[in-house]
């Protein structure tokens, strides 16, 4: 049986799926992301490792040391070259945290808060959300 949610990359080359809501959902301005992102910030959420399904395609993985000295694997779809989810993380082991941006339907998952707004850029209003200005504890 098909999850609840279901995701792919730009060229539709890597898929996954989960069941879960994710409780943990953030717009996050850390340096980290918005290189990452190529953004003003990037909005993630975490999904229970075991409800994870990988259900086509083969990410290559870039393990990337965050600023907060945490491991972590970028995951990326070797033909589009779209970052998808990360996996393998330090500070959260158990979960995948996969971008908003790579769901069939990203209306159906909200943000819930927004973290290290003490980077966030002047120009960028503050969503109605917990504000954190560093990572949520």
């Amino acid at each position: 049986m098909a999850k609840k949610y279901t995701a792919q990359c730009a060229c539709g080359s890597v898929k996954f799926e989960f069941d879960a809501d994710p409780d943990f959902v953030a717009v996050c301005h850390c340096l980290d992301c918005k290189k990452a992102s190529g953004g003003e910030a990037a909005t993630f959420f975490g999904v229970p490792e075991d409800d994870f399904t990988l259900t086509s395609g083969s990410p290559v993985p870039f393990r990337y040391i965050a600023e907060s000295g945490k491991r972590l694997d970028r995951n990326f779809c070797p033909e589009c070259g779209a970052r998808v989810f990360t996996s393998n993380l330090e500070s959260f082991p158990g979960a995948v945290f996969a971008t908003l941006g790579s769901l069939d339907d990203p209306r159906e998952i909200a943000p819930k808060l927004e973290m290290f707004v003490k980077r966030r850029l002047e120009w960028v209003a503050p969503l109605d959300l917990p504000q954190f200005e560093g990572m949520p504890s």
